[in-house]
């Protein structure tokens, strides 16, 4: 039950942080550097910037990395969008929530190829057994004309212990 709340708050501060940073304006101003030694929110207030809380330093996020390296500030002291919002603590809810969502789906495509093939073991099943059914009916069949024919020898004397040599008139 924790972890799943845990995962849940994860997931609502991801997706806050997130829609924080899109509803954010860009200032005209993109040098974060002016706004180093002041607070969080006001070099947050720029969206291309990172604020690094060991350091009290506002700096440019580093484009060219997906993740600012450690040399720029060690992840767990970054914040970018939100100042509440721990950067190592949001790749590593967005991780977990990628892996779930990827268990998920393969879990669903287990279940259903599995019931795919139950469906089609049932299938051949009942083939199976139809064609034992039809195979039965026919010998039953078979013995029973058998029997009426014997029956019909018998009436008219027509049985003989070669059952293959013509017929001879007596």
């Amino acid at each position: 039950m924790s972890h799943t709340h845990s995962l849940l708050v994860s997931l609502f501060i991801s997706v806050c942080s997130f829609a924080v940073v899109l509803g954010q304006t860009t200032s005209p101003v993109t040098n974060c550097t002016v706004k180093s030694n002041t607070s969080c929110d006001e070099c947050l207030k720029i969206v291309s910037c990172l604020w690094c809380i060991s350091s009290q330093k506002c700096i440019d996020y580093p484009v060219k990395n997906i993740l600012p390296p450690h040399s720029v500030c060690p992840l767990s002291d970054a914040r970018w969008g939100m100042c509440w919002v721990n950067f190592q603590a949001l790749i590593i809810s967005i991780s977990v929530i990628a892996v779930v969502i990827i268990i998920a789906i393969l879990v669903c495509c287990f279940r259903c190829c599995k019931c795919e093939n139950i469906g089609s073991r049932r299938t051949d099943e009942h083939t199976e057994r139809q064609t034992q059914l039809r195979k039965f009916h026919h010998e039953e069949r078979k013995a029973e004309m058998r029997h009426r024919h014997d029956e019909i020898r018998l009436k008219y004397g027509l049985t003989k212990d070669n059952q293959y040599s013509r017929f001879e008139n007596n």
